[in-house]
């Protein structure tokens, strides 16, 4: 991602940030909620895991793995007005989020059990350094779980998806956010990174030994989980 488009994602995200919750459940009619707890699930996170959440935006996924058991979390994400709000929704995460981008963590090697993202790693300017980061910050065993979009196989389904996508996901998210150009990003970022982005074959490359995919909701969304 070149410096133009670093701060193109910043502007929206900071934009859209006091629409953000809202406009995701109800343009996924809720089920952006199963999405996070399966993902989590499939990780099996411990009580005692150590949990980073990059881009962890307004605290949905954090929130969620504070609810089946996960007592120590910490959250970094490149909009401060995201990062305000989760604060807002969850006294505990206070002092243990801040603004940084996944392609430099100032965390120790080996410091986390368990990274979390949740449709942010589109965004990221570097998906390779981003990678690497979490393999060194990772204990061993660690492991880094990615929730994003992916365009369907079925050739149906990836048509009414993607008429969704480009048509009525930026009429409605631009209606209520008033920021068209954010919700007219949002799909063309996901059809970009279904293109050129094979998620597994990153993982591997930053020198995890296990990487293992799971695809919900007819495809729609990817759950992808690596191990170091």
């Amino acid at each position: 991602m070149n410096s133009n488009k670093k701060k193109q994602v910043k502007r929206i995200f900071d934009a859209i940030a006091g629409n953000y919750d809202f406009l995701n459940h109800l343009l996924s009619a809720g089920v952006d909620f199963y999405w996070r707890k399966k993902a989590l699930k499939l990780t099996k996170l411990e009580p005692d895991s150590i949990l980073l959440d990059v881009a962890c935006g307004t605290g949905d996924f954090s929130i969620c793995a504070k609810k089946l058991g996960v007592k120590n979390i910490f959250g970094v994400d490149f909009s401060l007005n995201m990062l305000k709000l989760f604060r807002q929704k969850s006294e505990w995460i206070k002092g243990r989020n801040v603004q940084l981008v996944a392609e430099e963590l100032p965390f120790r090697n080996e410091s986390v059990t368990n990274i979390t993202a949740a449709f942010g790693v589109r965004n990221f300017y570097d998906i390779n350094q981003a990678f690497k980061a979490f393999h060194r910050i990772l204990k061993p065993n660690g492991k880094a779980t990615i929730l994003e979009f992916r365009l369907p196989q079925n050739s149906l389904i990836k048509f009414l998806y993607v008429f969704y996508f480009k048509n009525i996901l930026p009429f409605v998210g631009g209606l209520i956010s008033k920021d068209k150009a954010a919700y007219s990003y949002l799909p063309a970022s996901v059809e970009e990174f279904d293109e050129k982005i094979n998620l597994e074959n990153i993982f591997k490359q930053s020198g995890f030994s296990k990487v293992t995919s799971y695809s919900l909701t007819f495809g729609i969304v990817q759950v992808v989980i690596a191990q170091k």
